[in-house]
């Protein structure tokens, strides 16, 4: 039997028969706080479930899947998330530092605050959404970042080679450091400049407009 416990309080909030997590179903619980550290939990999911400030850091977390789940401050540092599926999650203040996003759906999710300082978000799937956050040192190599929200963002020493900028608004944005090549801007036109050394640009135009100027 494994036993989901509180991480502040230690007490049992869940019994699951059996000795593995993988592939578990947990459906729409309530599980907030939970203590999932260091845990293998390969193609569960969580869908729909409520795991606000529940700590995940160090968990095996291929493939799972977060549809719709509210992760309101949860922590993820350092999970390895290739291939999971966050479409539509609620994950405002969230901590995915060093996390391994890679492949990652995170179509629509609202990442507002959260910190993905580090963060591998290789091939991840962001478009449409809500991307007010710290990248700082971020990889987003071949990411789809069409219609995303980056306004304010962090986004110092960001790896944007082959991504795809779209229709993103950029607006605000703290850009220094920046990789980019055979990236495509918001206007939908390709950059090739294979580093951007300029200040972080707080200009309100286009920041594709403010590096060209350069």
């Amino acid at each position: 039997m494994i036993e989901i416990r509180q991480s502040k309080t230690s007490e049992v909030m869940m019994s699951i028969e059996g000795d593995s997590l993988e592939g578990y179903r947990f459906g729409a619980v309530q599980l907030v706080g939970a203590d999932f550290s260091d845990m293998n939990l390969q193609g569960a999911d969580f869908s729909n479930a409520d795991i606000r400030e529940a700590d995940f850091s160090g968990a095996l977390l291929q493939g799972v899947k977060f549809k719709s789940v509210n992760a309101k401050r949860a922590c993820f540092e350092r999970c390895d998330l290739k291939h999971a599926d966050m479409t539509d999650s609620f994950l405002e203040g969230a901590s995915l530092q060093d996390a391994d996003l890679s492949d990652t759906i995170l179509r629509y999710a609202r990442l507002t605050e959260a910190d993905l300082s580090g963060a591998n978000l290789t091939g991840a799937d962001m478009s449409l959404a809500d991307l007010r956050a710290n990248f700082n040192e971020a990889t987003m190599v071949d990411a789809n970042l069409r219609g995303a929200n980056l306004t304010g963002a962090n986004l110092n020493g960001v790896d944007f080679t082959r991504a795809d900028l779209k229709d993103a608004k950029l607006v605000d944005v703290s850009m220094a450091r920046v990789k980019m090549s055979n990236t495509i801007g918001a206007d939908g036109n390709p950059i090739d400049n294979t580093s951007v050394r300029q200040p972080a640009a707080t200009a309100t135009a286009s920041w594709w407009q403010f590096w060209r100027k350069s």
